[in-house]
């Protein structure tokens, strides 16, 4: 059987590419001394965010639970009081897991939370020597306290309502919060 000329010249085509890229610089890293920059929307572990006063954004509704097509989401709704209050809502996360055994990083769950409280970080080392370490719990996946923030709970901002909070009013906490604690 013989070859066709085409194919042939393909093949050599073929062939010319892979010979001009043996002699390129490879893009290597001493990882992990030397770690590379991530790309601006890569999709690494997960954050619960809080509002500028230190209240939780995360209202307890499990739609990014509905939403993981790993089943990798666990939450537990809870009702918030005048005396413990975590979310400027009706209702917070008592209990919030993401399993990162199963978790796919494919940043639905993110699409579907109708407050933003989820979003995904650029840490992508997650390893570890235990499964049981690989469970985050609500306490490793919410975000540090910054500057004025109050761990929570504690009260709204005086004359707000959760509505405010909702539009991004909220850019601080109040001094009579601060003198409650």
């Amino acid at each position: 059987m013989t070859e066709r000329p085409s194919s042939f010249a393909k093949q050599l085509l073929g062939f010319w590419v892979t010979f001009a890229n043996m002699f390129k610089k490879v893009n290597t890293v001493q990882y992990p001394d030397v770690k590379e920059p991530t790309a601006e929307r890569f999709h690494g572990r997960h954050q619960l965010n809080r509002y500028e006063d230190g209240l939780e954004k995360c209202i307890g509704c499990e739609l990014c639970a509905w939403a993981c097509p790993a089943d990798a989401i666990y939450v537990e709704g809870a009702d918030n009081t005048e005396e413990e209050r975590f979310s400027p809502g009706e209702r917070y996360s008592q209990v919030y897991q993401i399993n990162y055994l199963r978790c796919i990083f494919c940043g639905l769950c993110i699409e579907a939370c109708p407050t933003r409280a989820l979003t995904m970080t650029n840490e992508y080392e997650l390893a570890d020597d235990s499964r049981e370490k690989l469970i985050f719990e609500k306490e490793d996946l919410l975000a540090p306290l910054r500057q004025g923030m109050i761990e929570a709970p504690h009260p709204m901002y005086p004359g707000t309502t959760h509505i405010d909070y909702y539009k991004g009013q909220i850019t601080g906490s109040h001094p009579s919060q601060e003198a409650d604690k």
